[in-house]
């Protein structure tokens, strides 16, 4: 018997899903809706995205469907460790065994999309790009939507289609989430975390002679009042990255012109400050701050036949600890692991998703949060602690866990496992950073 899927949100979680979800059966019929335009149908623009890292848990994730990882792979750029800019001029220097890769958002998003189009004609798989989800009736097990205004034939009236399953992956803001307030015993919370970010993109591959930016690596600053750019670099020799500040009180946000763009950064961060060009300058003054939103539900599926994954289940993660994408992918994973252990009962299965998964994202909630500290003295706490753990583990396995960022960058141990394991000093960061905050 067929099952029509409809899977509103076509990022990478999304599509990710469409091919897993294809290869289990040929029962299931996929539709794929996003409100947003075909990115293979639009011109490439760095200035619209923004670079992701993929870890051990999304790189297994995506290494699971046969030639994605290949894929991906060739459009990735390897890091093998970070470097931290110290102010005394020292760079601070860390290795991982296990190299993570970067790419940008977009590029992985189209190599799953061209993928998925090789592999299934229209007999399994549709796309609809810029349809705009409206209303999910869960009863009649229906769901609207509109075209967008980008849809140069976009009618007045609005899409209704009946579905067997519904997935959504439609990000933080889930319009399919949003419909779970109305039904019982669903408990949300949703709140900012206090700290924005601007992308920073540097086309200038010319370095000046006195600044020397590895690469292959994660390259790092902080300021006394908790500012941060991280930065690396891509393959056409450019870099890019975040700059990451507080929301009160802070410089960024009232930079007014190239001029005062490139004077703070000469004078805070001096290294990326010779980077930018006035151009570059002035790019970044044009793009808006990023906010990261946190989300905590109660469930992650309704009835039988509704599931929320990725954002729209869990947003809760800043860019600096770089796991949004992993545990995105990682959810797919795991909904396929339970597909196979219910055999393809979808109200075990998807109940079950809830049950495993709520304590991961609740505890990558706190580790995103918590995990770096933003005073600059329990800053040097930190980089120690991650010396020690490294070196402990190394002699004596069987006694000593891996460092924090191991386990969260080099393997695909639960989340709430490293919660637990590192709990006492997410609790200090934690009340740490909130007397940070307060005083600043």
């Amino acid at each position: 018997m067929v099952k029509k899927v409809v899977i509103v949100g076509a990022g990478p979680c999304g599509v990710l899903m469409a091919h897993y979800l294809l290869r289990r059966s040929d029962q299931y019929q996929i539709d794929l809706y996003d409100r947003l335009s075909d990115p293979r149908s639009i011109e490439f623009s760095k200035a619209r995205t923004y670079r992701i890292t993929l870890t051990e848990r999304g790189i297994s994730a995506l290494g699971q469907i046969a030639e994605i990882e290949t894929a991906v792979r060739a459009i990735s750029l390897e890091i093998h460790g970070g470097i931290f800019h110290q102010e005394n001029g020292k760079p601070r220097v860390t290795s991982r065994k296990k190299p993570f890769v970067t790419l940008d958002r977009t590029r992985l998003f189209i190599t799953l999309l061209q993928k998925l189009t090789e592999k299934y004609d229209t007999s399994r798989l549709n796309l609809h790009f810029n349809h705009a989800c409206t209303k999910v009736n869960f009863a009649a097990k229906t769901i609207a939507f509109q075209p967008t205004a980008q849809t140069s034939e976009a009618i007045d009236t609005s899409l209704t289609v009946k579905y067997d399953l519904l997935i959504g992956a439609d990000g933080a803001r889930s319009v399919v989430r949003s419909h779970f307030l109305n039904t019982d015993l669903f408990e949300f919370e949703q709140k900012y975390v206090p700290t924005d970010y601007k992308s920073i993109i540097l086309l200038n591959s010319n370095q000046p002679s006195d600044i020397h930016l590895e690469p292959n690596r994660v390259h790092s600053w902080r300021s006394n009042d908790g500012t941060v750019v991280l930065l690396l670099h891509q393959p056409d020799s450019s870099m890019s990255g975040i700059i990451s500040f507080s929301r009160v009180n802070n410089q960024v946000a009232a930079l007014a012109t190239p001029e005062a763009v490139l004077q703070f950064f000469h004078k805070k961060f001096p290294e990326v400050g010779k980077l930018m060009t006035p151009s570059e300058a002035e790019a970044f003054l044009q793009r808006s701050s990023s906010r990261v939103l946190t989300t905590r539900c109660s469930r992650y599926h309704h009835g039988d036949s509704t599931l929320i994954v990725g954002d729209a289940a869990y947003a809760s993660v800043s860019p600096s600890l770089g796991q949004g994408c992993n545990a995105a992918l990682e959810d797919v994973a795991i909904v396929d692991k339970l597909l196979d252990e219910y055999a393809d009962n979808w109200a075990i299965a998807i109940a079950q998703f809830t049950i495993r998964r709520k304590a991961d994202a609740h505890a990558l909630a706190e580790l995103s949060d918590n995990s770096y500290p933003s005073s600059a003295k329990l800053g040097i706490e930190f980089a120690l602690r991650e010396k020690l753990a490294k070196t402990l583990h190394q002699l004596f396995p069987n006694y000593f866990v891996p460092s924090l960022m191991d386990l969260v960058f080099e393997r695909d141990v639960p989340y709430a496992e490293i919660l637990h394991s590192y709990k006492g000093w997410i609790a200090k960061v934690k009340k740490s950073n909130q007397q940070f905050l307060e005083a600043s």
